[in-house]
């Protein structure tokens, strides 16, 4: 059940309209006159929705447009290279890593964005994104090589990313769209 004020005031007057509908001490016309106003009341309150739900339909498409304009821009070599560096600081050359090599390169990668995740804006998350996607082509080239309790622990590290990155996505929408 719906316990919103608008819902409790809908519900309030719906149930004063019935009482006064039903109630043999009223004429069809006083009767008629409850239900249009009650019929004004539920109106009100639709448009006032719809206004809200126009709203929040742009600001989100406003959202989406933007992101997908940051995205078609391509990151920086010499920022990419940076951010890599600070990620991932002596694995950073992501070619070379090894089936030993390779789990402690992500362990380094998800303790820096552990670390930093909450002062990045959404090009550093891209910049980290493309990076870990760098990490996981590496890891399924040299996949079969890798221990399995390795190989558990990386797939455990790429799904907190995954998580950490639409947590980061879905705030950002959900600031995006709240009233200002």
């Amino acid at each position: 059940m719906n316990s919103s004020p608008n819902f409790r005031l809908l519900t309030a007057a719906s149930v004063a309209a019935l009482l006064l509908t039903a109630s043999c001490d009223t004429t069809p016309r006083e009767r008629q006159e409850a239900v249009r106003e009650e019929a004004r009341n539920i109106d009100t309150l639709a448009n006032r929705a719809a206004d809200k739900l126009r709203t929040v339909g742009r600001r989100a498409a406003r959202f989406d447009s933007v992101s997908r304009q940051r995205n078609r821009q391509p990151l920086d070599t010499a920022a990419a290279r940076t951010f890599a560096s600070q990620l991932l600081g002596s694995y950073g050359d992501i070619e070379q890593l090894t089936p030993t090599t390779i789990e402690p390169a992500f362990v380094q990668f998800m303790q820096q964005v552990r670390t930093n995740r909450k002062q990045w804006t959404q090009r550093d998350w891209d910049y980290a994104t493309a990076l870990s996607r760098r990490l996981n082509s590496r890891f399924r080239t040299i996949r079969l090589d890798i221990k399995g309790r390795d190989e558990l622990h990386i797939r455990a590290l790429q799904t907190e990313f995954t998580a950490l990155e639409t947590s980061r996505d879905v705030k950002d929408l959900s600031d995006a769209v709240k009233d200002k």
